[in-house]
C-alpha cells in the first residue's frame, strides 16, 4: 500500500510522493485518506490526497524518525517502477517515491521548467517537506543525476547516494535526435495494453532481444484515452529535460558528493564498466556494483539481484549514527 503525499516543487509545481509501508509508530497524525498508487502491473487505483508530514529529524514523541529513503525514476518513469523495492526498503526504512514533474500524477504545465535546477529544487523540496532528511537517494538514470546533483549542492540533506545506470559523460546532440526520431517512431495510440508490451518488448527498433521486463515497464507509463492507450507524460516534455543534460558531462559534480554513494550498473545496460569504475574513482567516497543479466532497468530486470547489490551499502549508511 501506498499513501499519496502532495509536495509543492520549484515554481509552485505540484509533485504526488508516494510514501510505501505504515507511517514510522509515534509520527505525526494525517488527516486524509489513504490513497493507493497507480499501477497498470498491479490494478491499484488512484485515490485521495494525504497532507504531508511537518519537516523536522524526529517525531512528535521526541524520538527518532525511521531512516528516510527517496526513490527518482529516471526520464519517463513514475514513482509505481519503484513499487517492488520501495516495499522492500519500507520492512526498516521510511520510503518514498516521487513522480517528478512532468512525470506519473505531477503536475504537466506547458510553462513549467524543465530544467536540471527545477528537478534537482523539487527533490531537495521533497527532502524537507516529507522530513526525510537526512536520507538516501536511490535514482535510476535522470533521477541518479538528479541524486548526485543534490547531495552535491546540499549535502546536510543527503547522507548517501545510489546511482543506478546513469552515465557521467556528455551524450551528445546525435543522442538528442535519435531520441526525438524514437518518439516519433511510436505507433499511438495503441489498441490495447497487451500491444504496448509486444511493442516495445519486442517489436521497437531499439530492441535488440525480446525483453519481457522492458514492456511491462512501458505499459506502466500507459494510460487509457478515448482513442486508445497514449503515455501519462508528453514526449515534448521529455525531450526538453533530456536536452538540459545530454550537452554537458557530469563529472565534477561527482567530485562535490562528500557522502557514501554506490554505482550500480546492468551488465548489459547502458553504463559501460571502464565509465561507471572511473566514477567511482572520481566519487570521494564511492563503492561499485554490478548486476549480471540486466540492461538499463536493472531493477526491473533482476529485482532480487539489484536488492542483494543494494542491501550492504544501505546498511552501513542507514545504521551509521
Amino acid at each position: 500500500m501506498a499513501r499519496r503525499i502532495d509536495v509543492t516543487g520549484a515554481g509552485g509545481v505540484r509533485l504526488a510522493a508516494w510514501e510505501f509501508g505504515d507511517p514510522p509508530k509515534g509520527d505525526p497524525p494525517r488527516s486524509g485518506t489513504d490513497a493507493m498508487i497507480p499501477a497498470q502491473s498491479t490494478g491499484e487505483r488512484d485515490g485521495h490526497v494525504v497532507p504531508g508530514a511537518p519537516p523536522g529529524s524526529v517525531n512528535g514523541s521526541g524520538t527518532e524518525r525511521t531512516p528516510g529513503v527517496l526513490l527518482l525514476h529516471g526520464l519517463m518513469g513514475r514513482a509505481s517502477h519503484w513499487a517492488s523495492t520501495a516495499r522492500w526498503l519500507s520492512e526498516r526504512h521510511r520510503a518514498v517515491a516521487l513522480d517528478q514533474r512532468g512525470h506519473g500524477q505531477s503536475e504537466k504545465p506547458p510553462e513549467a521548467a524543465f530544467t536540471r535546477e527545477a528537478y534537482v529544487e523539487d527533490a531537495e523540496a521533497a527532502l524537507e517537506q516529507l522530513g526525510l532528511a537526512p536520507a538516501v537517494l536511490v535514482g535510476h538514470a535522470m533521477g541518479a543525476l538528479t541524486a548526485w546533483q543534490l547531495a552535491a549542492k546540499r549535502p546536510d540533506l543527503v547522507r548517501g547516494v545510489i546511482i543506478c545506470d546513469m552515465r557521467a559523460s556528455a551524450l551528445g546532440s546525435a543522442s538528442q535526435r535519435e531520441w526525438a526520431d524514437w518518439f516519433k517512431s511510436w505507433p499511438l495510440p495503441f489498441a490495447t495494453l497487451a500491444d504496448v508490451r509486444k511493442w516495445f518488448g519486442e517489436d521497437d527498433p531499439w530492441v535488440e532481444r525480446p525483453n519481457p521486463s522492458r514492456g511491462e515497464f512501458y505499459a506502466e507509463v500507459m494510460q487509457e484515452s478515448p482513442d486508445g492507450w497514449r503515455p501519462v507524460f508528453e514526449p515534448e516534455q521529455m525531450l526538453k529535460s533530456r536536452e538540459t543534460w545530454v550537452y554537458d558531462a557530469h563529472w565534477e559534480e561527482l567530485t562535490q558528493v562528500r557522502c557514501p554513494a554506490l554505482v550500480v550498473r546492468g551488465l548489459d545496460g547502458e553504463l559501460g564498466r571502464a565509465e561507471a569504475q572511473e566514477m567511482v574513482r572520481v566519487l570521494p567516497h564511492g563503492e561499485y556494483a554490478e548486476v549480471a543479466d540486466a540492461g538499463h532497468l536493472v531493477h526491473y530486470d533482476q529485482p532480487e539481484a539489484w536488492r542483494a547489490a543494494i542491501e550492504p551499502f544501505l546498511d552501513a549508511v542507514l545504521t551509521t549514527p
